[in-house]
């Protein structure tokens, strides 16, 4: 398998956050728990924090994470935003940003 590729993960039936509860078919965590496991290995790995974590993999203000999500195309950015860069997510949280700050004009 090349360096960038990534193993095919299958879910177990079991939360992977390793609070041992039963999951839905096709589901990797109990609701919320991926946000624990990732708070989690943060502080395990990072003394719980954040910027430590960027830091070890390559980020911060000298390296943006969210513009690289946005170049690699796991990301968008709203276009709508007066300022720039504006805000940065998944098409899904963009859209809900849209509905909640750019919300359309009807005009009489």
């Amino acid at each position: 398998m090349p360096s960038n590729e990534k193993p095919r993960l299958i879910p177990t039936g079991t939360c992977w956050c390793g609070c041992e509860r039963e999951v839905g078919l096709g589901k990797f965590f109990a609701p919320g728990h991926d946000k624990a496991a990732e708070a989690a290995l943060i502080a395990v790995k990072y003394e719980g924090s954040v910027p430590h974590f960027l830091h070890a993999h390559g980020y911060g203000p000298h390296h943006s994470v969210s513009a690289t999500a946005v170049k690699e195309g796991v990301w968008i950015e709203c276009d709508e935003c007066s300022t720039k860069p504006g805000y940065r997510g998944t098409k899904e949280s963009v859209n809900n940003h849209k509905r909640k700050y750019h919300p359309p004009t009807t005009e009489k």
